[in-house]
């Protein structure tokens, strides 16, 4: 059997699920990764039907009919979707065609925070709200809110039960403790982070935003790389322990070729490519990085690492030469970073943890002055024990903090930051795409088309709803659920404004959805756009015969044997055939993108042919309409449904963790042998997606301390697990 894949890619194979499902399922996998593909390298692609007929939507002076071929039905529908004025929506609801335009991205709000400190009538009522507060929100006076950074962070809610990070409680937890009265500043313990730019941009931004409040936020670093630096470097103070584990080193990217193998099995890979830059199509026919690919990726990693180099240099008040010298000078002695003032001070957790303390009486910038003044570096823990004596603390006193996961518990009421009357949707699609959820899902293992478009029609059936904002953290999947959401959320925009919020990645089958919104915003190094198609099968014969299996076909009917006969190449009719059907279905994804965002479909061929773009790059050329984060598109939400943008809104997270006993479950394993997040992975890749896919393989930036010592099947099963 074949499918037809809607693939971004990058660098990675894009084997399909169902095949790195069988690879590793199967109990005997030890030897080479040739011994255990035998049967199971099925690269196959089914022809998917043409959609139903796009709704009408107002938009540009121009327009883009996908899929009617008919040349006078085509000049009447444009001549329909440039009428100036109002149009009736699904429910009968005048929408002004303002609503679902997109603008310029000067035209929009920055939706940047703008601190403001309470009134003393706020904060008596704040007080109050405190005293009958549940007890879980109690935090001492003068506490330290501690958040420890580390692995992956995910782009849902999690609940009570729920270990591992997330990204909108993060979020939250900033927001919140600047207006706190009872924290006193921040405490971030950041080691090696498992997340995307995307993610890395919307925390920084949280920091930046929460120094307005003019409390402190210090870092702790003791394991260190670029990601984490950029993190650390926003901060006030950032502190390393003297056995760091630095690694400033650039930033690499790989791309992995697998004729090679294919050819030692007996595999012929048979791939229509349609775009130049859909790479998963050479990284099974081609040896080595064809100019397309090492084009696309190096724009990519040009981008990213031009940013890194911008935003530290300036947060380290130093040129961007400095920082390149450093880099390319390979640094990896702590000492090095404290003498050229790329880290405040080395000093271990606890050491760190007795400054802090010391801050509420001097502030960390007196503080160190003194110190360096009377005594130097050399000598901290003497000073630290004449601080000690000097303010009267008790030498067994410590730090009072509070966890960042109990705080999460902490209300918006009980600190007077409730929102307004106003609401606005928020819906979380996080994950691979899927129609409807397998035997063996977990819960909020990825995005489920029939889950989804229940929460979107309850949107658009709802009239307490001014707006909605979906925020989109997908690298794709299947591309008949991406078309059925995309329908649900062209026709929610004809209601009422609809905003689309990229995360790290929302490429493929994720931009699919997004570009049904009335307006995309992305972080600028978010990874989007991959309009392209790959589809093609694996002819197993040769395999078939160096392992004496034979098959045999009776068939009925010219084409009968297309998707079935894997055991020989396509017949030139079939060749043909296949050609055809794909590029039908690039023409198909690419025309809607045309339609969705009033573009000609000459322009959008120019940016599609399945090539990824970072945020910046895909706003500078038509596929995203402005640069930010939640907040933006929260600003952005309230201007087209004209909520003046000092006027305080809701938002309601549609997307709210569950608490089944699996979750609950799940949860208790976590914590007791830290083995939730592969479980859930595999339980997710058994329950694989048949149907054509809108998917974008994984881009990898790696660094160049990965661990050389692996064994190299468990290194081939990563690549393939990354590019799922």
């Amino acid at each position: 059997m074949s499918k037809l894949l809607l693939l971004h890619t990058s660098h990675f194979t894009s084997f399909h699920r169902r095949t790195l499902t069988s690879f590793l399922s199967r109990p005997n996998l030890t030897g080479s990764p040739l011994s255990s593909l035998q049967f199971h390298l099925r690269f196959c692609l089914i022809l998917s039907p043409p959609p139903s007929p796009a709704p009408s939507f107002t938009r540009h002076n121009f327009s883009v009919r996908a899929f009617d071929s008919d040349p006078k039905s085509k000049e009447e529908q444009e001549e329909k979707l440039v009428k100036d004025g109002n149009e009736s929506g699904p429910e009968g609801k005048k929408v002004n065609s303002d609503e679902s335009v997109r603008g310029p991205c000067e035209d929009y709000p920055t939706g940047e925070l703008q601190f403001e400190e309470f009134s003393w009538w706020k904060k008596f009522n704040v007080k109050l709200r405190m005293l009958i507060a549940f007890p879980w929100e109690r935090v001492p006076k003068d506490a330290v809110l501690t958040m420890k950074l580390r692995g992956q962070i995910s782009e849902q809610l999690r609940s009570r039960f729920s270990s591992g990070l997330s990204l909108p409680q993060i979020c939250e937890n900033f927001i919140k403790a600047a207006y706190d009265p009872r924290i006193s500043g921040i405490y971030l313990h950041i080691e090696t982070l498992s997340c995307g730019w995307g993610k890395v941009d919307e925390i920084r931004r949280h920091i930046l935003d929460f120094k307005k409040s003019g409390k402190f936020v210090v870092a702790y670093a003791p394991a260190c790389r670029e990601k984490e630096y950029y993190l650390a470097c926003a901060c006030d103070e950032m502190y390393a322990p003297p056995s760091a584990y630095f690694s400033l080193l650039g930033l690499t990217v790989q791309a992995s070729f697998f004729r090679g193998v294919l050819d030692n099995v007996g595999v012929e890979p048979q791939v229509q490519k349609i775009g130049k830059y859909k790479s998963a199509a050479d990284q099974l026919i081609r040896k080595t990085m064809p100019a397309e690919t090492c084009e696309m990726l190096t724009a990519l990693l040009d981008n990213i690492y031009g940013n890194w180099l911008d935003k530290v240099s300036s947060a380290q008040g130093k040129t961007r030469e400095d920082l390149e010298n450093f880099i390319n000078e390979g640094v990896y002695k702590v000492e090095r970073l404290k003498e050229e003032g790329w880290i405040t001070n080395i000093l271990y957790d606890d050491e760190v943890q007795i400054l802090l303390l010391f801050a509420y009486n001097l502030g960390l910038n007196v503080l160190w002055e003194r110190i360096n003044i009377c005594y130097g570096n050399n000598l901290i823990e003497k000073v630290l024990s004449m601080l000690r004596e000097r303010l009267g603390m008790p030498k067994g006193k410590k730090l009072p903090t509070v966890e960042y996961r109990r705080y999460s518990g902490v209300r918006k009421w009980t600190l007077g930051l409730s929102g307004g009357k106003d609401q606005v949707a928020v819906i979380r699609a996080s994950g691979s795409i899927s129609r409807v959820r397998g035997p063996l899902s977990v819960p909020d293992s990825g995005i489920v088309a029939e889950q989804f478009i229940e929460k979107i029609r309850s949107v658009r059936e709802s009239k307490k709803y001014k707006a909605a904002i979906i925020r989109i953290d997908s690298p794709g999947g299947d591309a008949l659920a991406s078309d059925l959401m995309w329908r649900e959320i062209r026709l929610l925009a004809a209601s009422k404004p609809v905003i689309a919020s990229m995360s790290d990645v929302a490429a493929s089958g994720g931009y699919y959805m997004a570009m049904a919104a009335g307006a995309i915003v992305s972080e600028n190094l978010t990874l989007t756009g991959s309009i392209g198609v790959v589809a093609g099968k694996f002819n197993l014969g040769k395999l078939y015969e160096k392992i004496g299996f034979n098959k045999e076909l009776i068939s009925r009917g010219r084409f009968a044997e297309l998707l079935a006969a894997d055991n020989r190449p396509f017949r030139p009719d079939e060749a043909e055939l296949f050609a055809k059907s794909a590029q039908n279905a690039y023409e198909q994804f690419r025309d809607k993108a045309a339609l969705c965002r009033s573009m000609p479909v000459e322009k959008m061929e120019e940016v599609a042919q399945g090539r990824v773009w970072t945020g910046g790059d895909a706003a500078s050329r038509g596929l995203v309409d402005a640069i930010g984060g939640l907040s933006r598109a929260v600003a952005i939400a309230k201007l087209k449904a004209n909520i003046p943008q000092d006027r305080k809104v809701t938002l309601v997270e549609l997307s709210r963790p569950s608490t089944t006993p699996l979750q609950i479950l799940s949860g208790i394993g976590s914590t007791l042998v830290g083995v939730e997040g592969t479980l859930k992975q595999l339980l997710e890749e058994l329950t694989f997606s048949e149907g054509v896919q809108a998917r974008m393989d994984g881009i990898m930036f790696q660094r160049l301390e990965g661990n050389s010592s692996a064994n190299p099947i468990f290194a081939l099963i990563k690549d393939y697990l990354s590019s799922l």
